[in-house]
């Protein structure tokens, strides 16, 4: 089964357009790592997500993403630094002792949520691509204590995850940033196990102008790369993920 939640506007839209997005499948990568490792660095040391501490404080925010006071509270350090466009977790019926993977998993605030939800007997996975996302997210993870809970260094379109070996997979604001969507949806389909299901939060868009699209920054924004609800639906059920 899928769940989505969709948007239209993400809380990065307003930054400054400049650069022109790569060509290339590992360019355009590279400058969406160069990107939010620079908004993680930011945003540590602000105290307070970088994208949205200028007009947002973090609980508002968090709250208009569909996060409460207590995951918010309990996990604050992890939370200032989400970059995400809603709570993926909130759509899912995660339960006790399942594994849950996390797609493009940042500063782990989902991960942690997810730990909580599956337990001691239960294992979280977050694959992300930035080296400085992933040391902030074990930093934040140590500190929590939640020991049911890894990050591994991937791209989620060559996940470094078993096949058939999750029960939901989960992923907040990330895959529009994918240069390669339909490899992400067919990496999701390998690795959930049979009666798998998957839970995304994600930035939809229709007819936006190729001026805005060919912009580093609205890709890395989660506006550039966005695809259609149309095309969304289509790449999901291409890659066997038709139970809608």
């Amino acid at each position: 089964m899928t769940q989505e939640k969709t948007s239209k506007l993400s809380c990065c839209a307003g930054s400054p357009v400049t650069e022109i997005i790569s060509s290339d499948k590992n360019g355009v990568r590279a400058q969406v790592s160069k990107a939010y490792a620079n908004a993680v660095t930011l945003s540590v040391k602000q105290g307070g997500n970088a994208c949205c501490s200028n007009t947002l404080p973090v609980g508002i925010a968090a709250q208009t993403a569909g996060y409460s006071d207590d995951e918010t509270g309990e996990y604050s350090e992890a939370a200032q630094s989400s970059f995400g466009c809603g709570n993926p977790l909130a759509f899912a019926g995660v339960k006790e002792g399942q594994t849950v993977l996390d797609l493009g998993s940042g500063a782990g605030f989902d991960l942690l949520l997810a730990s909580r939800i599956v337990g001691p007997e239960g294992r979280v996975i977050g694959v992300d691509m930035t080296d400085e996302m992933i040391e902030v997210a074990r930093d934040n993870i140590k500190q929590a204590g939640a020991d049911n809970v890894e990050v591994r260094k991937g791209v989620i379109e060559d996940l470094p995850v078993e096949d058939e070996s999750v029960d939901w997979v989960i992923s907040n604001c990330v895959i529009n940033l994918s240069p390669q969507k339909g490899s992400v949806f067919s990496e999701i389909a390998r690795v959930l196990k049979p009666g798998g299901r998957f839970s995304v939060s994600d930035i939809v868009a229709q007819d936006l102008p190729d001026d805005i699209r060919r912009l580093a920054t609205a890709y890395s924004a989660c506006i550039g790369g966005a695809i259609s609800e149309e095309q969304y639906l289509a790449g999901l059920t291409s890659a066997g993920l038709d139970s809608l």
